[in-house]
């Protein structure tokens, strides 16, 4: 079993969609990792030796920020957008999209379930 970054590779696929299994590694970059370790990109994970694995986690733990690590320092920008009072912070805070969507029919996924708002009841003679 492949573990690189507290991560376990899925055995039966192939090595460039394997590594995009860790947070902060995609595809263009798990390219340029097996190209730099000089591994093919259509070599299964399995098929992968000591060797070529050890290679392959010194280029990730060296070159990328991974994981943890880079959770946590995307966790500290937004907080400090929220600190500085930005419009992306004020956005953050409250809970709404901040890259220039539209809120009036869509946005849905960052505003949450609909809250449902009752019409006032007209007064009877």
């Amino acid at each position: 079993m492949a573990r690189i970054a507290g991560i376990d590779l899925p055995k039966n696929k192939r090595g460039e969609i394997g590594l995009t299994y860790i947070y902060g590694i995609g595809r263009s970059s798990a390219q340029n990792i097996l190209n730099k370790a000089e591994v093919s990109l259509d070599k299964k994970v399995q098929d992968w030796n000591d060797d070529e694995l050890s290679i392959i986690r010194k280029i990730v733990n060296e070159e990328f920020q991974v994981e943890g690590t880079l959770r946590s320092e995307i966790q500290l920008n937004i907080k400090r957008l929220m600190d500085i009072g930005c419009y992306r912070g004020i956005r953050h805070r409250s809970g709404l999209p901040l890259r220039g969507q539209k809120t009036k029919n869509n946005a849905r996924t960052r505003k949450g379930k609909k809250k449902t708002v009752a019409n006032k009841k007209k007064a009877t003679k």
